[in-house]
């Protein structure tokens, strides 16, 4: 499987599509990610909609968040409307906003 990296230094405005892959947010997205997994690591941050199979956050998130897999790192800080089917929270992390788990 392919992984994507938006490195520290890097700062993208636009979408980011990843059919089968997955896309490691290291530096800066102002838009839409969509693929099979993705990770902002502590670093990161991404504003915009956030969708695929498994996420996991350490760093920022601005705007919808949808997955089937779902984890916050104890140093993320989300802004955004959850929905996952899963969801696992480290002790620290700050999420504001809708959360709706499924658990289908």
């Amino acid at each position: 499987m392919a992984v994507s990296t938006i490195e520290e230094d890097l700062t993208i405005k636009g979408n980011i599509s990843s059919k089968g892959g997955n896309v490691d947010v290291k530096g800066k997205v102002i838009g839409d990610v969509t693929a099979e997994a993705v990770l902002v690591h502590g670093t990161g941050s991404l504003d915009g909609a956030l969708a695929a199979k498994k996420i996991a956050i350490q760093g920022k998130h601005k705007g919808t968040l949808k997955c089937d897999d779902l984890t916050f790192a104890s140093t993320a800080q989300v802004e955004a409307d959850v929905s996952a089917r899963t969801m696992t929270t480290e002790s620290g992390a700050k999420i504001l906003g809708k959360v709706q788990i499924t658990g289908q």
